[in-house]
């Protein structure tokens, strides 16, 4: 069981709404309840029930306000440009002890110290956290503490697995799990492509290759085991799979992903850039 103070969520929307889903696990208690906000009410309405104050800006314009009010945790989901904004609006009505975690790529604690007075840290989740398998980089500001970092963790193992590291590197990080997502989805798109070329019908394709994908990854899990050992067993020597894998070798998809993060790198630099 996980206990968790008070929680507001401002912006509840996709990244938003899968915490929220993780914090109403059964194995999750918030006390003192969940508040969270929207711009309208037909986004604030689904998320209403007795254990959510779900509150829409169009019907409560000091919606985040009245949100914000004795919360211990306060979850900044807005667009990145809307969150030195949304920190000034909130900033006179946030308890003494509140913890302001943004999960906004591109906006430094730095910027956030400068505005709110108390402990602010960044967050990185991926949109796995949907399905409760994400993977969320958590860094702190200067003024948070161990018993900080330990409670937005805590938050965030509600929808998969947390890596603490320092602000430097949470750019970085976005590359790998946080753009992650779509390097994976784009190697099925192919592949599953290549298999509709080959003669299968679209559905056999996908059975095909989503299932492998999923397969391959729970297999790399309970195996404990490293991915070069996994792929060593399946690739026979002389065999069909050795001589794939050559192909792919030859393409040099180390060199293809050092490129591809690197420029997710150099954009994610530009946009903190503003």
């Amino acid at each position: 069981m996980t206990t968790l103070p008070t929680i507001a969520i401002l912006g509840a929307g996709s990244m938003g709404g899968a915490i929220l889903s993780g914090l109403l696990s059964p194995t999750v208690t918030v006390t003192g309840g969940i508040r969270v906000t929207n711009r309208t009410e037909a986004k604030a309405a689904p998320l209403r029930s007795p254990v959510v104050t779900s509150l829409a800006l169009e019907n409560t314009p000091e919606a985040n306000l009245d949100a914000v009010r004795g919360a211990r945790i306060v979850l900044v989901g807005v667009k990145p440009a809307m969150v030195p904004d949304l920190l000034r609006e909130i900033a006179p009505a946030l308890a003494p002890d509140a913890i302001v975690v943004s999960v906004a790529a591109g906006v430094p604690t730095a910027t956030m110290e400068a505005i709110v007075p108390g402990v602010v840290l960044r967050a990185m989740p991926n949109t796995p956290a949907v399905v409760g398998r994400g993977v969320t980089g958590l860094s702190a500001g200067s003024r948070a503490t161990a018993e900080h970092l330990a409670l937005a963790q805590a938050l965030f193992e509600t929808i998969g697995e947390v890596l603490e590291i320092d602000e430097s590197r949470i750019d970085a990080l976005s590359t790998i799990s946080g753009s992650g997502p779509a390097y994976v989805f784009y190697l099925i798109e192919q592949l599953t492509a290549t298999a509709v070329g080959m003669g299968f019908t679209e559905e056999e394709a996908a059975t095909m290759v989503n299932g492998t994908f999923l397969g391959a990854a729970e297999l790399l899990v309970a195996s404990g085991e490293r991915p070069a050992e996994l792929r060593r067993r399946v690739t026979s020597p002389k065999g069909t799979t050795e001589r794939a894998i050559a192909v792919l070798e030859a393409a040099d998809l180390r060199s293809v992903f050092d490129r591809a993060t690197s420029a997710a790198l150099a954009r994610a630099r530009e946009l903190a850039a503003g």
